[in-house]
C-alpha cells in the first residue's frame, strides 16, 4: 500500500462518528505505528558490504528486543553475557572468580630469544624465579578454566613446538605438550576447545583444552601470520589478524568454517584486536602505520582508524572498560630494531574513538604485549627489543622498568578478574 493511501485509510479510521475520543486515541496511535513500519519496509532494502571482505562474511548482529538491555543469544555453554552494553563487565576490579583463589600474584614474562620465563612478584617489583621452556616462547595464556597459564613455545623454523603449563598456585612449570607451530593460544568462549593458533603454518588448530589433542583445524591460507584473534560478544564468530597479509579472517566458531577476508584500506601489519565493550566494533592495532582501525565485525567493513604511535601492537581494555590502552612497540617493522626507540603508550577513550593521553617510555623503549591488573592501576608490558619489562601507572603514566630475559614478549599478570578466559595475555570476560 502506498503511503498517501495509508493516510487516508487513518483519516476515515478515525472520522468513524461510533468511536470516543479515547477509542479515537488509541487507534490513532496504532494506525500511524502500522504506516511507519509499513514505510519503513518499503524503504528499507537489504545494505550491502561497503568494504572488501567477502558478502558470506556479514553476520547479524544479535537481535534486540523491545527491553532496554536487550539478552544476548550466545552459543551453547557459553557463559551468559552479564551486561549487553559491556561485555567486560565480569573484569572489573578485583572480580575474582573463585577458581583463582589459591593464585600466587605475579607477572609472568616469556623471554623469546633466551627460552625462558621470569617471574616478577608485583609487591617488590622485582625477578623472583626464572625456569626454561620450550624453544621460542612468545605468550603466556591463560586456560578457560582459569586453573593453568600456558607458555606457547612456537620453535620458529623447527618441528618440536609446545605448550609449557604453569600451575599458578605455585609459579612452577609442568611438562611440555608438543603441539604445531603454537605463536598463539585461544580458547572459544563456551570451553570446549583451545585454538592453537600455527602461524607459519596458516592454521587454526581446534584442541581439546585440557588435553591439547586435535579436535579439528581450519586452514586459513589467504592469512599470512595469522596472529591475534578476538570472539564476538555471542561467541559466534571469531576475527583474527593476518599480520604479513594486511589484512583479517573471519571465522564461524560453531562450524569451524572461514567466512571471508577483509583487506584493511592501508594495508601495513595488523597486530592486535580487541572488542568494544558493546560488541560492535573491533579495534586493530596496526604497526607500520602506526594507527588502531575500527571495524564493524557483523558487516566486517573498515570503519575508522585512529593515529596513536610508532608501531602500535597490544591492545588492553581498562578495569572500567571506559579506555583502550595502545602499546606503540617504537618501530614499524618486525626484527633487527635497536633499543630504547620512541616507544608509547596511547590510550583511547571508547566512548569517543580518539586519543585521550600519550605516555612516551622514559629515555625510550618498546612496549610491547602485557595486561592491567586486577586493581586497574597498573599495565604491565614486555618491552620487547629492550630486555626488560615496564610497569606503567594508568592514571599518570609513570613508568617502572624492571629487567629481564632476552626479547621478552606476551607476558601475562596473573590472577586477573573475570568467569572465563579466552586465551592470549589474559583477555577475560
Amino acid at each position: 500500500m502506498d503511503p498517501a493511501r495509508r493516510r487516508r485509510t487513518s483519516s476515515r479510521w478515525l472520522d468513524r462518528p461510533d468511536l470516543s475520543w479515547a477509542r479515537r486515541l488509541v487507534v490513532a496511535v496504532t494506525v500511524l505505528g502500522l504506516v511507519a513500519v509499513a514505510c519503513s519496509n518499503d524503504n528499507d532494502p537489504d545494505q550491502a558490504s561497503s568494504g572488501t571482505g567477502t558478502s558470506s562474511a556479514a553476520t547479524e548482529p544479535p537481535a534486540p528486543t523491545t527491553t532496554a538491555r536487550a539478552r544476548i543469544e550466545v552459543i551453547p555453554g557459553m557463559p551468559e553475557v552479564t551486561d549487553p552494553d559491556n561485555l567486560y563487565s565480569d573484569t572489573g576490579v578485583n572480580k575474582f572468580s573463585a577458581a583463582v583463589a589459591d593464585a600466587l600474584p605475579r607477572v609472568y614474562v616469556p623471554n623469546r630469544g633466551a627460552n625462558t620465563v621470569s617471574v616478577i612478584d608485583p609487591a617488590t617489583m622485582s625477578v623472583v624465579d626464572t625456569f626454561p621452556v620450550g624453544i621460542n616462547p612468545q605468550h603466556v595464556a591463560p586456560s578457560w578454566d582459569l586453573t593453568t597459564l600456558w607458555v606457547t613455545d612456537t620453535a620458529e623454523g623447527r618441528t618440536d613446538g609446545s605448550l609449557t603449563p604453569i600451575d599458578p598456585k605455585t609459579g612452577k612449570p609442568g611438562p611440555k605438550v608438543f603441539v604445531d607451530d603454537p605463536y598463539n593460544l585461544y580458547f572459544t568462549p563456551d570451553g570446549k576447545s583451545a585454538v592453537v593458533v600455527a602461524e607459519a603454518l596458516r592454521r587454526l588448530d581446534f584442541r581439546d583444552p585440557n588435553t591439547m589433542e586435535m579436535q579439528t583445524s581450519i586452514s586459513v591460507p589467504n592469512c599470512n601470520g595469522v596472529n591475534h584473534g578476538e570472539f564476538s560478544i555471542d561467541g559466534k564468530f571469531a576475527i583474527f589478524t593476518c599480520e604479513f597479509q594486511g589484512s583479517l579472517v573471519k571465522i564461524d566458531v560453531l562450524n569451524r568454517t572461514v567466512l571471508g577476508y577483509l583487506d584493511l584500506s592501508g594495508r601495513g601489519m595488523p597486530q592486535d584486536i580487541r572488542s568494544s565493550p558493546d560488541g560492535k566494533v573491533f579495534y586493530i592495532a596496526e604497526m607500520m602505520e602506526g594507527v588502531v582501525y575500527t571495524v564493524d565485525p557483523y558487516a566486517f567493513t573498515e570503519t575508522g582508524k585512529i593515529a596513536t604511535g610508532v608501531g602500535a601492537h597490544g591492545l588492553y581494555p581498562s578495569r572500567d572498560a571506559t579506555k583502550l590502552y595502545v602499546a606503540n612497540r617504537g618501530h614499524s617493522h618486525v626484527g633487527g630494531n635497536a633499543q630504547d626507540g620512541p616507544g608509547s603508550i596511547s590510550v583511547i577513550d571508547f566512548a569517543t574513538k580518539s586519543v585521550i593521553a600519550n605516555w612516551p617510555i622514559p629515555d625510550g623503549g618498546s612496549p610491547d604485549m602485557g595486561n592491567v591488573t586486577a586493581d586497574g592501576k597498573t599495565l604491565w608490558l614486555a618491552g620487547r627489543y629492550d630486555n626488560e619489562v615496564y610497569a606503567i601507572d594508568t592514571t599518570t603514566g609513570a613508568v617502572t622498568k624492571i629487567p629481564v630475559g632476552r626479547e621478552p614478549h606476551g607476558l601475562t599478570v596473573w590472577p586477573q578478574p573475570g568467569r572465563y578466559s579466552i586465551g592470549h595475555t589474559g583477555n577475560m570476560r
